[in-house]
This record gives structure tokens, sequence and C-alpha cells, in this order.
């Protein structure tokens, strides 16, 4: 394996991270709204909860970008 094939490698499963953050974030939000439909009443709570598990998700998405432009 050349060492063009291995990056071009390491960039798809970079990419494959972002897909899979952005589908974690709305399956995240999704079952968020949810939970708040069914009850109305822990809506503050959920979704600050919600924001926060967002963030933390979205750090995944960014180092994986960082790491696409790092390859070269």
């Amino acid at each position: 394996m050349t060492p063009e094939a291995a990056i071009y490698i390491a960039k798809g499963l970079c990419i494959l991270a972002m897909v899979g953050t952005a589908i974690g974030q709305g399956y995240l939000v999704g079952k968020t709204m949810e939970a708040i439909g069914r009850n109305p009443d822990i809506e503050g709570s959920l979704f600050s909860k919600m924001i926060i598990g967002v963030a933390m998700t979205e750090t995944t998405a960014i180092f994986a970008l960082v790491a696409f432009f790092l390859l070269k």
C-alpha cells in the first residue's frame, strides 16, 4: 500500500466519523424531543442536558475535521 492510499483511507475514516456524529446528534435530539413530548414538565432539565450532550458529541466531529485537514 502506498502512503498516498493510506492517506485516502484515513481521510475516508475521518469522514465516516463526522457522518456518525451527525447521526448521533440527530438521534440525541430526536429522543430528547420525544421525552419532552411525553412529559413537558421536565423540559428545562432535559433541554440543558441535551445541549451539553450535543456539544460533547460535536467535539468528536471537530476532532475528525481537524484530523482530516492535517492529513497530507
